[in-house]
């Protein structure tokens, strides 16, 4: 298959940009992470409103990775960091809402069993796009790329279930957070042709109810085809419309409606499906369950 981008290539930086192969819900060749961001986007007033921007999303979320430690250089041999560069790209949205407004695809270079980094990339997504403008953010799509089962732990209930210790350790950072914010969520996973997510769905909603976490109160499971959150596009479905999905929508309340908080319940959902034998690409979409208009599928 040839190499596949998203979307437009005005954040083509020759010698930075990645090559991606199979990135379909097939298992592929790069392991890609791809997030795009819904709502509204308000760019903020500039002395001169025709002038062209000197930065632009992805030289905004290069730069931002850099920084932080979590850009991998791209260079023959390069260590460390948690993602490649790929593309990027922000802008106010058109068409039917909600609206597309900015999008993000990494390549990670780390190994296959380590928790995977969406918490640290939708932070850096969020960053980005305040440089820009104002966001208000309805929904979120994240395409999680297949996994191995995690080989370790920590101990996080009574009967000794396990989950990665950095989601554990990010709880304190939630802790604290004003009672006024928690948001009730949809959260669906589309697990494409394979259909081990539904399978599984039961299992995974007890895993979450019975960890020691606030984070995400997990209230109820739906395989119901009208109870599931269906984003377009579709990533990567470009030309292969007769695609199968195997759906489960869970519903709880999130600690606050955030970037952080989704890209954490992602991470540990990710880790979840995971450890229950599911290590196949996901794709998560998740919006405010009570968002007026919101797009059942």
């Amino acid at each position: 298959m040839r190499p596949y981008f998203l979307g437009p290539t005005p954040g083509y930086r020759e010698g930075v940009r990645l090559s991606i192969e199979s990135v379909t819900f097939a298992t592929g060749v790069a392991r890609t992470l791809f997030a795009a961001l819904f709502g509204e986007l308000v760019l903020h007033p500039r002395p001169d409103p025709l002038a062209e921007l000197s930065e632009d999303a992805y030289s905004l979320f290069h730069a931002r990775s850099a920084a932080m430690g979590w850009l991998t250089p791209a260079v023959q041999g390069a260590s460390g960091g948690l993602w490649g560069m790929n593309d990027a790209d922000a802008g106010p949205g058109s068409g039917p809402q909600p609206q597309r407004v900015a999008w993000f695809q990494v390549v990670l270079t780390g190994p296959a069993g380590k928790l995977l980094p969406v918490q640290p990339f939708l932070v850096c997504a969020g960053d980005v796009v305040a440089r820009l403008g104002t966001l208000r953010l309805e929904a979120l799509q994240v395409l999680l790329p297949e996994r191995d089962s995690p080989a370790d732990g920590l101990p996080a209930s009574r009967s000794g279930i396990q989950v990665a210790w950095p989601l554990l350790n990010a709880l304190n950072w939630f802790a604290d957070c004003d009672p006024r914010l928690r948001a009730p969520a949809r959260v669906t996973l589309d697990g494409g042709p394979d259909p081990s997510i539904r399978a599984t769905a039961p299992a995974i909603m007890q895993w979450v109810q019975e960890i020691r976490q606030d984070v995400f109160v997990c209230d109820s499971f739906s395989l119901d085809d009208d109870d599931h959150l269906i984003l377009r596009p579709i990533p990567f479905e470009e030309g292969r419309p007769s695609t199968a999905h195997h759906r489960v929508t869970f519903r709880g309340t999130l600690a606050d409606w955030s970037l952080c908080a989704l890209g954490w319940l992602a991470a540990f959902l990710a880790d979840g499906s995971s450890r229950h034998g599911v290590s196949t690409p996901l794709m998560l979409t998740a919006d405010r369950s009570t968002w007026p208009g919101s797009p059942a599928g």
